[in-house]
Formats: structure tokens, sequence, C-alpha cells
């Protein structure tokens, strides 16, 4: 008997499995053109069981039982509607043409032909408990439960209602009417089919509320990835408009310092040129350094949007640089309040410092008309703190917020990228400090 099954399961899988296995996955891989592509991607694997599980059928009733359980047509009739689910699977313009009505369709042939079958091909040999109507009703199982998957994974818990009552009905009514009146007992084949109903609702309901928890985690995945990539735009399109922001201030702080200050010194030395030619030598010769400086800082800002003072002396040697040749351009006392070093401090914290001190240092000597200029340095706590002063004329911070000055906006916005706090005090003919605190950023 051993030898019997094993060469029944080597033809199956050797002869049949295989090569209808390949017909799956060509089937898998086909494009859909309906509504319904993973039913369909499911639908070749699931005649290809069954037309496993008939031919698996055929052998062992033919090896195992002396008289043929079913007439030839039944192996036959069951084999034909696999392969017909077969073809029409790779047949587009059918599955096109019949739209939604595809599967239902598909789903029907696998129902009705096995229960119809096994009724009407049964053949009438001694009784047995595999050929009685119980024993008829369990073979149909595997079959119908092929169908019950492919209905409850589609179509959800009602169609599984649908389709337990419906073949609960059919078969009993084939049983009231074809076993009955061959002297069929009534009872065990009923009490058969209770058990198949109940037992074809448990899987149903299983398989119907997975599928349907599964189609919700998809959508909240959908709109989770939809979220995400809304996100992700903004993100780029956010940090493209900071990069934007930040270059427009390194301009301004090189390029616009620089001309601004070119231009003061050639109305000064058109002023000066027939009054005191020395001086105007000296302010050319001053402006023609500015220029250099200018335009090497604006090439640094472009390649790497630091400045170059820093790399080359530090903090507090740039600040009393930058310091101490504006006061000497626009001829102001300047009183510098650093101490002796500094803590190692974070990169942009240094870049912000000394932006902000150039930005109001420049401010001061363009716009102030002021006598004195105070730059100070401290270190409160963990803090770092910065405080530029004039005494000149001063001007309504409210004002000067309102007309757009860029100047002010980007020592704002550097203030903010670090974390710092950027205070103004002005009034009109009492001066302004302008002072930035960072706290904590020490390197």
């Amino acid at each position: 008997m051993t030898s019997v099954m094993g060469a029944v399961i080597e033809i199956v899988t050797g002869y049949i499995w295989q090569p209808l296995m390949l017909l799956v996955y060509n089937g898998e891989a086909m494009k859909t053109d309906d509504a319904q592509p993973g039913i369909i991607n499911v639908l070749p694997l699931t005649s290809t069981l069954w037309l496993n599980y008939v031919l698996a059928l055929a052998l062992i009733d033919h090896m195992l039982y002396p008289y043929p359980l079913f007439a030839p047509g039944y192996y036959l009739l069951n084999g034909f509607d696999g392969l017909l689910v077969m073809i029409l699977l790779h047949w587009s313009p059918g599955r096109v043409r019949l739209g939604r009505a595809f599967v239902p369709l598909l789903i029907g042939l696998l129902t009705l032909v096995p229960i119809v079958s096994s009724n009407l091909l049964v053949q009438r040999i001694p009784a047995s408990p595999a050929t009685g109507p119980e024993g008829l009703l369990l073979r149909q199982m595997p079959l119908l439960l092929l169908a019950l998957i492919l209905t409850a994974w589609q179509y959800g818990w009602r169609a599984v209602l649908l389709f337990n009552a419906g073949i609960a009905l059919l078969n009993l009514g084939l049983h009231l009417g074809v076993n009955l009146p061959t002297g069929a007992p009534f009872w065990p084949p009923v009490t058969v089919l209770v058990i198949q109903t109940v037992s074809f609702l448990i899987v149903g309901y299983f398989i119907s509320t997975l599928i349907r928890r599964l189609r919700q985690q998809q959508a909240a995945l959908a709109q989770a990835n939809a979220r995400l990539t809304a996100y992700a735009t903004t993100l780029e399109e956010l940090t493209i408009s900071r990069e934007r922001n930040r270059m427009a201030r390194e301009l301004h702080d090189t390029l616009a310092h620089t001309l601004t200050g070119l231009s003061v010194h050639l109305e000064t030395m058109r002023a000066y040129w027939e009054v005191d030619p020395a001086a105007v030598r000296r302010m050319l010769d001053t402006s023609l350094a500015a220029t250099r400086s200018g335009l090497q800082e604006t090439r640094l800002a472009l390649k790497s949007l630091r400045a170059s003072p820093l790399e080359d002396l530090g903090l507090l040697l740039a600040l009393r640089q930058m310091a101490t040749e504006t006061a000497e351009r626009a001829n102001l006392e300047v009183d510098l309040l650093l101490p002796p070093h500094l803590p190692p401090l974070a990169p942009v914290v240094e870049q912000c410092l000394y932006r902000v001190a150039q930005e109001a240092i420049a401010n001061v000597a363009h716009h102030a008309n002021a006598h004195t200029l105070t730059v100070e340095v401290t270190l409160p706590g963990t803090a770092v703190m910065l405080r530029v002063c004039d005494d000149g004329s001063g001007f309504a911070p409210e004002q000067a917020v309102t007309a757009g000055h860029f100047g002010l906006a980007g020592m704002r916005e550097r203030a903010e990228l670090v974390g710092g706090i950027l205070t103004l005090v002005s009034r009109p003919g009492q001066g302004t400090t302008v002072q930035l605190c960072i706290e904590g950023e020490r390197q």
C-alpha cells in the first residue's frame, strides 16, 4: 500500500504538479486589465490545485477500491472544469468583456460542477463509508473550500453567508431528489452537510476578516505614504527656501557691504578730490584694499558660505579687525570689550556671532552718524553674548521692520537658526544697541 501511494504522489508531483506550476507562474505574471487583479493572480493556483486533486482522487479510487466509485465522466467533467478555468484566465478579451462578472463566473464553475457531478455521476455499488452520501460530501469539501476561499477573499463575509446557504440548499435538494429515492438514509448526509456548513462559515469568517484587516492596513499604509510624500515635498521646499535665504544673507554680508563701503569712499574721494589730494590717495588705497578683501570674501562665501576671517584669525581677532577697520574708514572711536579668550564654540555659533556683528557694525558706519562704536563679548554662565552699541541718531525699530530692511531680518534669522535671542534697542536721537545671546552652544 505504501509503495502504491508513493507512486501516486510521484506521478502527481513529477508529471503534473511541476508543469502546471510553471503555468501558474506565467499566469501570475499576466497583466490584468480588469478591476480585480489580486484575485486573478490567485485563480491559476486555484485551478492547478483543483486539477491535482481530481487527478489524485482518480488514481486513489482506481488503486484502492475494487469498484469505481464514480463514472469516468465524473473525473473528466471535473478535470475539464479546471482546464476551462485555466483557459478563461488566459483569455484576455473574455476577461475584459465580462468585467466584474468574470470572477463570479469562475467561482460558479468551481462550485456547481463538483456538487452536481458527485450526485449524478456516482456509481451504484455496494454501500460503504466511502460510497455513501456523507462520503461524497466529504469528497466535495476540498474543491468547495477553494471556491469558498476565493469568495471570502474577493467579496467578504456577506458573500460567504450566501455561498454557504447556496451550496447547502443545492446539496440538500440533490440529496432529497437523487439519493433518497435510491434508498439512501436521510440524516447522516444532512448531519455531514451541517458540519460542512458550520466549518465553511468559520473558515470563511476567518478569511474575510483577515482580508478586511489587510485591506484596512493597506489603505492606512497608502495614506501614510501619501502624507510622508507630502511631508518630504514640503521639507524639500522649506530646505530650498532656507538655503536661498542663507545665500541671500551671505551675499548681503559680503558683496553688499563691500559695495556699500566702496560707494561711500568714492563719494568722499570726489568731495576731497581738489581739496586734499593726499587724503584722496589714502582713501583710494583703503578702497582698493576693501575691494580686494570684499571680492575674496564673496568668492569664499559662494564657495563654502564661511567667513574667511573666522578661519584665518578666530572669532575674537576677526571681530577686532573688522571693528577697527570699519571705525577707521568711518572716523569712529572704537571701544572693544573682548575677553582674552573664548571657550570652544560650535562653528555655526561663531559664524552667527561674526555675521551679526558685521551687519551691526556696518549699520553703525553707514547709517547711524555716530561718534563712538562699542563692541563687547561676554560669557554670562554657559551663554555667549555679543553687544554692538553706538551713540548715533538711532531709529524706530518697528518702522524698520515694516519697511522691510533686509539686514535686520537677516540678523534675526541667523539668531533663530542657532537658538539665539536677538534684542534690538533704539530710539531716535539715543543711539542703538544690538544684543545677541546664545545659550548652551559651546562645543
